[in-house]
């Protein structure tokens, strides 16, 4: 991840999700590569037009996208994840230009946007033969019930959700070093398997406390199903960059946003020397310093601080 810190810039940084309605995600298992490429254009373009409109931020933004496909219980949810610098470069490249500390652009608005453009590209790629139907689908296939299908679409609020900015730029590595390669689910979540059946831990969204968390078990068969699901197609990148942060230039405009915020370039690192590990605290993401190191046996001289109250993380 050395790499990645690098790239990190010293200002807040945002965490905006974006959502298929249930009746897409049905016909994007049927046609993986095409609505999901539709979905990183859709989200990234909703979000890059309304942060480049004066009557909101008025900035050039960069933006690092990660595909997920699951919800908690495996069942087919995709949706992207968004981390986006809080601010971006002026139309002329000459200012950097900061977003609020707590607020970055109104979800609504990018609703709205989000919704119009996959909905055209959807109708588009339609009409260039590049979807698919089965089963249930195979109706579909028509241009007029594939348009009676996008109908009701129109006029339902899509599901953009802000998250909580993160806790610094360290927080955001410790997300990607966390969730960029992760798959539908963790061996943590795994209760047990026996007489064909499998337990796993589930959350439930809507519910708070303990209450959040309950187990779910499925006969073998529809487990391995379910987690098929989620494979990717070949060659598929579930990680991409845009504006700024597109990968092309992404070098030099970093070095730009570094001088306008009046911050130093990294120092570059002797490719033969050892790097220094980095270590992050698995809840906040922040720096963890060691404060003493002793031998086997011998007792700490450092008074332990109390012990902190438990942190929930959101791993959606």
């Amino acid at each position: 991840m050395g790499e990645r810190e690098a790239e990190l810039l010293p200002v807040p940084y945002f965490h905006i999700v974006f959502t298929l309605p249930a009746a897409i995600g049905d016909i994007a298992y049927q046609n993986k590569a095409v609505i999901y490429d539709l979905l990183f254009k859709a989200s990234s373009e909703a979000l890059l037009t309304i942060a480049a409109d004066p009557r909101h931020l008025g900035a050039r933004i960069g933006i690092t996208a990660v595909l997920h496909t699951w919800g908690s219980a495996m069942t087919h949810h995709p949706h992207v994840h968004m981390i986006v610098p809080g601010g971006g470069f002026s139309s002329d490249k000459s200012t950097w230009v900061a977003a609020k500390p707590q607020f970055f652009l109104p979800v609504f608005v990018l609703s709205k946007l989000f919704r119009r453009l996959m909905l055209e590209k959807l109708t588009a790629a339609h009409a260039g033969g590049k979807l698919t139907f089965f089963g249930s689908h195979t109706h579909l296939a028509d241009a007029d019930r594939f348009a009676a299908f996008l109908a009701p679409l129109r006029k339902t609020r899509w599901f953009v959700y802000a998250k909580r900015p993160f806790a610094g730029p360290k927080a955001v590595l410790a997300y990607l070093s966390r969730y960029t390669h992760r798959v539908a689910i963790s061996n943590s979540r795994l209760i047990k398997a026996e007489a064909g059946r499998v337990t796993f831990k589930v959350k439930n969204y809507r519910a708070e406390g303990e209450a959040r968390y309950t187990t779910m078990m499925l006969q073998a068969g529809e487990f391995i199903r379910r987690l098929l699901i989620h494979v990717l197609p070949t060659g598929f990148h579930r990680i991409r960059h845009y504006g700024f942060l597109a990968s092309g230039a992404k070098a030099a405009n970093l070095a730009k946003a570094l001088e306008l915020l009046a911050a130093p370039e990294p120092e570059a690192t002797d490719a033969g020397a050892e790097a220094t590990p980095v270590r992050t605290c698995p809840c906040c993401g922040g720096p963890m310093h060691v404060i003493e190191i002793f031998e086997p046996g011998q007792a700490p001289r450092h008074q332990a601080s109390p012990r902190p109250a438990v942190i929930r993380i959101d791993t959606s």
